[in-house]
C-alpha cells in the first residue's frame, strides 16, 4: 500500500496493460510513435523501423571497375513541399485516406479545383476519422501520399496552387 492508501500493485498492473495495448496499436497502425496524457500519467511509446534496402536497377550496365556512386537523396523534395505556400499538412500522426470509403472515388485528384474548407482527404488517428480541409482555394497540383499511408504530424499531404 502507498502512503495515501492506494494499492500500488493494482495501479502498476493497469499501467502495464495500457502500455501493452498502446504497443499493439502502434504495431497495428504502423505508426512510429504514440503519446498519451491522462491526469498525472504520461506515456510515450516509440519504435524505430529497420531501414529499408532499396535496389536501383540501371538501364545500361555500369562498367565493373566503376566505383558505386551514391544516389542523390530525394530528401530535398519533401523539404520543398513542406515549405510550399500551398502545402496542406497533416495536423496529426495517423493514416491518410484519399477517399471516404474503400472503393469510393477520391475526395480530390490532381487537376481538381478546390475551395477553402473543402475536404481533400481523411487522417485516421486512434480509430477517429479526421477530415482534412483545403487551406486555400486553387488547383490540386500534387498528391504526396498514397491511400492508407501512415503520416506524421506536419507531413505535407498535397499541394494546392
Amino acid at each position: 500500500m502507498s502512503p495515501n492508501g492506494t494499492d500500488m500493485s493494482k495501479k502498476n498492473a493497469i499501467d502495464q496493460e495500457m502500455i501493452r495495448q498502446l504497443a499493439e496499436l502502434l504495431k497495428e497502425t504502423e505508426l512510429s510513435e504514440i503519446e498519451i496524457e491522462q491526469d498525472d500519467l504520461r506515456i510515450r511509446i516509440a519504435r524505430h523501423a529497420a531501414p529499408r534496402m532499396v535496389e536501383v536497377a540501371a538501364a545500361t550496365p555500369a562498367p565493373a571497375a566503376a566505383p558505386l556512386q551514391p544516389v542523390a537523396a530525394p530528401a530535398a523534395a519533401p523539404a520543398a513541399d513542406e515549405s510550399h505556400p500551398g502545402a496542406v499538412t497533416s495536423p496529426m500522426v495517423g493514416t491518410a485516406y484519399l477517399s471516404p470509403a474503400p472503393g469510393a472515388d477520391a475526395f480530390v485528384k490532381v487537376g481538381d479545383t478546390v475551395k477553402v474548407g473543402q475536404t481533400v482527404m481523411i487522417v485516421e488517428a486512434m480509430k477517429t476519422m479526421n477530415q482534412i480541409a483545403a487551406t486555400r482555394a486553387g488547383t490540386v497540383t500534387r498528391i504526396l501520399v498514397e491511400d492508407a499511408q501512415p503520416v506524421e504530424y506536419g507531413e505535407p499531404l498535397l499541394i494546392i496552387e
